[in-house]
């Protein structure tokens, strides 16, 4: 697995993440559990809905 989740990719999935985290226990909802997989994908580096689309925030160490 290649990183293809740059650095401010990776700060909105953490928000987000918790973000929906929060809502989700305080609805008293499993959808909180939605919430791991942008908090995965920004810990990880990787966001496998990327591949298809041929999509890279990262930066590579040429530019």
């Amino acid at each position: 697995m290649k990183r293809n989740v740059g650095k401010t990719d990776r700060v909105i999935r953490i928000v987000l993440g918790l973000v929906i985290i929060v809502l989700g226990y305080l609805n008293n909802s499993w959808w909180g559990a939605i919430g791991l997989i942008p908090l995965l994908t920004a810990f990880v580096g990787f966001c496998p809905l990327y591949v298809p689309f041929k999509i890279n925030t990262e930066k590579s160490a040429a530019e």
